[in-house]
């Protein structure tokens, strides 16, 4: 494969933002240390996760997004469905600064993997090591899985992938390959399963915002159901959660949630309290302050998707008692509260911050009912959709409502039973993850087809399952200076 020169953003972006290529390149990544100590090399790790948000391009994108009607205006999607390549690398919430993001991300593990490296791998720096593998993985997964097309065990060998970094970068150019996707999946796995075992959750001041055991276990199941590897995903799903036990780590969404009001759900959702919180990340981002309001998103033309007619279960789920807003412009659910940092005390400038969930307890138990689905171990995946529902149903019966292939395949009557379950479990999902970018994970990965349609009728959307528009396009200065962009 032919060999690219990429103007990697680890090196542009975090690296050169206020001193200058040459004064960076004689420093570590991060100024506050030198990474002498364990202790150091666990502070540069915070910088290990990438501090850009993909929720503003997955759901726009996604089948989430409806026409709102509403004027346009300089946002990150204000653009019909957000599928024009974007260019600016310096905005918040667009897939040239989450490139970006990812990267400086890997570029701190990388920095502490050299200190581990050189400090001679010792018992003392085990934990970290396992953290910076991890979430090494992690980010380059992300990439892969926006700016690549969907892991297909059939081309996976052929199709472009993202560059895999695993070392510290020295200058700012570097010779980099895109590699195949089947390349980039076998070095998530590699870094993945080193990774994990030496993982020690007790290293961690807020466990909730590093990879302990359980959030590697939680992307690990998300890993291994792109890769279609389903047995993997069930047993790293019960490894975190045996039996029933994952029930008290749901949002109590008929309980506790649903008497909240809505700034009280706003400060509860994506705190580190919360027990299905198992991967928080702080973002720099504007999307808790203007989603509500985006032209695309969650619209009366979406609104259905939560009526009790259009679910399997033919019940209502509480969350739709915390749809706020009442009109197409600003329906929306709070699960987001803007951190506004002012540049100085008097200042009316600064930078707005969102708490993100990255993996939660909701996405391991569905990647396990979907997997066991996989699998034909239909009571399985019928007994952790029974658990969703007793946590989502107002007023759950235990007989009422206790969930069955009938119900299923009733709803989805021209599907075989597997399908019909996979096909309640997308469909609960969906309800689940609003706002939060997974439905386009579903769409790319499970070739959804999707179709939008403005609110006056005059423009129509589609995107095929092979639309090259299915992968975000690499970033400007990256194909400028020699990575093959991706087709359009």
């Amino acid at each position: 494969m032919k060999q690219n020169k990429i103007f990697i953003y680890l090196a542009v972006f975090c690296l050169l933002q206020s001193t200058g290529c040459k004064k960076f390149l004689e420093h570590q990544p991060d100024d506050r240390t030198e990474l002498k100590n364990p202790v150091n090399v666990a502070e540069l790790l915070a910088n290990a996760y990438p501090h850009g948000s993909y929720l503003t391009m997955a759901e726009s994108m996604s089948d989430n997004a409806g026409d709102k009607g509403t004027a346009s205006r300089d946002l990150p999607n204000a653009k019909a469905w957000n599928y024009e390549d974007q260019i600016d690398a310096n905005s918040e919430d667009t897939p040239p600064y989450y490139w970006n993001s990812c990267y400086k991300a890997i570029a701190a593990s990388n920095y502490a993997l050299e200190a581990i490296d050189k400090a001679g791998n010792t018992a003392e720096y085990s934990a970290s090591r396992g953290e910076a593998l991890v979430a090494r993985a992690y980010a380059h997964f992300m990439l892969v899985t926006f700016f690549a097309k969907a892991y297909d065990p059939a081309t996976a060998a052929t199709d472009p992938g993202i560059p895999y970094v695993t070392l510290p970068q020295k200058v700012v150019e570097g010779d980099y390959q895109r590699g195949t996707v089947a390349s980039v999946y076998a070095n998530i796995e590699k870094d993945l399963v080193e990774g994990l075992p030496l993982i020690k959750n007790n290293s961690y001041k807020v466990p909730k915002y590093h990879f302990t055991t359980q959030a590697a276990h939680a992307f690990a199941t998300r890993f291994y159901l792109f890769k279609k590897e389903f047995q993997k995903v069930v047993d790293h799903a019960d490894i975190i959660f045996p039996g029933t036990t994952i029930s008290e780590n749901l949002r109590a969404w008929n309980t506790t949630y649903n008497v909240l009001g809505y700034y009280e759900l706003q400060a509860l959702y994506t705190n580190s309290t919360e027990p299905a919180n198992l991967l928080l990340q702080e973002a720099n981002s504007i999307w808790g302050s203007s989603f509500a309001g985006y032209n695309y998103g969650l619209s009366s033309s979406v609104l259905p998707i939560f009526y009790a007619a259009n679910n399997p279960s033919k019940k209502s789920f509480a969350i739709i008692n915390k749809i706020f807003g009442g009109t197409d412009a600003v329906y929306n659910i709070p699960k987001f509260r803007e951190h506004f940092v002012k540049e100085t005390v008097s200042a009316n400038f600064g930078t707005s911050y969102n708490m993100i969930p990255l993996l939660t307890s909701e996405e391991v138990l569905f990647n396990r009912a979907e997997a066991n689905a996989m699998l034909g171990n239909n009571a399985q995946t019928i007994a952790d959709l029974d658990i969703y529902l007793s946590r989502r149903i107002v007023s759950y019966s235990a007989t009422a409502d206790k969930f069955t292939e009938v119900k299923a395949t009733t709803f989805f009557p021209t599907l075989s039973v597997k399908d019909a379950l996979v096909g309640t479990i997308l469909n609960f999902k969906r309800m689940e993850f609003m706002h939060e970018g997974l439905r386009w994970f579903d769409v790319i990965r499970l070739k959804i087809p999707i179709e939008h349609n403005s609110l006056d009728g005059k423009t129509k959307i589609s995107l095929g399952v092979d639309d090259p528009r299915r992968l975000v396009q690499i970033p400007q200065d990256a194909v400028a200076a020699g990575l093959a962009p991706n087709p359009r």
